[in-house]
């Protein structure tokens, strides 16, 4: 087994949501996800959510950046996001290059889960947003906004992670 196929198999041991104080998915209650995420979550760090075995796609890139860094894997991080002014959808997501291709490196978004080969990297990003796009039902509603990002500090709540966002590296 090579190391990629090595850092996806720990991946699998993480579901995909964020638990409560009570350590309860909060995914698993349609109300509390949509009410209640929002005042719950929390950037957690891998060793974290290492322990819990549950997070969302930003705790998720986390700790795949740190499993990909631990094993000297140059990777870069982005984040996508549809700027209807409300909600904000969005989806981190980790790449890496070799061989001259471009990889995108897929856990939490089930639909997509895998490790996906690309020419380039802006095939790779086209390719995320259309699907984005698709999943969110968005096209030419609202901006689909692209950042890549370095790591954040961990324990940040939704809003500090988006401000943090908002000064990377806009791609698209």
């Amino acid at each position: 087994m090579n190391i990629i196929d090595a850092i996806m198999d720990t991946l699998n041991n993480i579901e995909y949501g964020f638990k409560d104080s009570d350590g309860f998915n909060i995914i698993n209650d349609e109300n509390k996800w949509n009410d209640e995420f929002y005042e719950f979550y929390y950037l957690l760090s891998p060793e974290e959510l290492l322990n819990t075995k549950c997070g969302v796609c930003w705790d998720q890139v986390e700790l795949e950046r740190k499993l990909f860094n631990d094993n000297n894997i140059q990777c870069s991080t982005y984040f996508i996001y549809l700027d209807d002014g409300a909600d904000l959808p969005s989806h981190t997501f980790l790449t890496y290059q070799t061989n001259n291709k471009y990889y995108w490196f897929e856990h939490s978004w089930y639909d997509y889960k895998g490790i996906h080969e690309y020419n380039t990297l802006n095939e790779l990003l086209n390719d995320v947003k259309e699907k984005f796009v698709n999943s969110k039902d968005a096209k030419d509603k609202y901006p689909i906004l692209i950042y890549k990002y370095n790591k954040p500090r961990y324990h940040i709540d939704c809003e500090s992670f988006y401000k943090y966002i908002n000064t990377q590296q806009l791609i698209k």
